[in-house]
């Protein structure tokens, strides 16, 4: 069972304060997960994105992640079939970080899988190897198809990177990759399902966004049978992917303003230092020079010591 997600106060600059949920990050279910943890469902999802034609569920040797090393939270779907490891991760959120988080799984996947394996001996010890794809579906613009590459992570530039990894994000959002979404109806049915949530969310509580969004889409035939059997829970979930897309959303768009406002302060200590200097030089006195600038004579003392240096 997962847990409520707590409470952090932020106060906005008229000092009201506002209240955002802080989103578990131990918990790591979610809708996309929940759905694709079917193995059918999952089978559906590989060929569409592999262009293969499996039938046979069980030909997927389902291997998520319980415990990953990365901030002790699970992956969201890794499984081996025809001798080849994918990792599939849902995202709401763009980060540049997800090769790297994409690597910290696949050690973990690799050292479970080799657990029983002789890693000094002489005999190869054979590894799957890996494919990793991101399904992004966050409100923030993205192509249908991005390569993110764990090179772009180098502090140092190299002619050859002794280790990459390069990532597939799929904008699964409604209206992209529209061949992808026609291959696999219950990718497309999520995508609209979302897309619904976040319609009627603009103008109604988050709460009757999702209950009008499920009683639509079964009456509709978009997920249905899924929203029938489980309908509490995707309720519960949707609400909280959502206020934690929000609470995300919410805390860039504050620090992005801060930044903002660092920025402009910095500017303007930078332009009175120049306009100190330039005095200075019509042997102005300190005192004199923050007077005019508006400025503790000590700053200004300080100022014109630095440029002296």
């Amino acid at each position: 069972m997962s847990r409520k997600p707590k409470k952090q106060n932020r106060k906005k600059q008229d000092g009201e304060t506002k209240v955002y949920p802080v989103p578990d990050r131990n918990y790591k279910s979610s809708l996309f997960t929940m759905l694709f943890s079917d193995r059918k469902e999952l089978l559906g999802l590989y060929n569409a994105i592999s262009g293969k034609q499996y039938k046979d569920p069980g030909a997927l040797n389902v291997n998520t992640l319980e415990n990953a090393i990365y901030m002790a939270i699970k992956n969201d779907l890794s499984f081996v079939i025809d001798s080849r490891l994918s990792l599939y991760e849902h995202q709401s959120t763009y980060s540049p970080n997800l090769p790297l988080r994409m690597l910290l799984y696949l050690a973990d996947l690799y050292a479970d899988l080799t657990k029983n394996e002789n890693l000094y001996g002489r005999k190869k010890v054979k590894l799957p190897p890996p494919q990793f794809i991101i399904f992004y579906n966050g409100e923030e613009k993205q192509p249908d198809r991005r390569i993110l590459k764990l090179s772009d992570l180098y502090e140092v530039e190299e002619e050859e990177h002794k280790l990459e990894l390069e990532a597939v994000m799929l904008n699964i959002n409604a209206g992209h990759n529209p061949e992808l979404m026609r291959a696999c109806k219950t990718l497309a049915d999520y995508a609209e399902y979302t897309a619904r949530i976040r319609r009627y969310a603009a103008k109604m509580p988050i709460e009757e966004a999702v209950e009008r969004t499920i009683t639509e889409c079964i009456r509709e035939g978009i997920l249905e049978e899924f929203l029938r059997k489980y309908r509490a829970e995707a309720k519960r979930m949707s609400i909280y992917e959502y206020d934690q897309a929000r609470h995300i959303r919410q805390e860039r768009e504050e620090a992005w303003e801060e930044g903002k406002q660092e920025g402009r302060q910095e500017g303007r200590e930078e332009e009175k230092k120049n306009i100190a200097v330039n005095l200075a030089k019509m042997d102005m006195t300190a005192e004199q020079i923050g007077k005019i600038v508006e400025e503790e004579t000590a700053v200004v003392e300080e100022w014109l010591a630095d440029t002296d240096r």
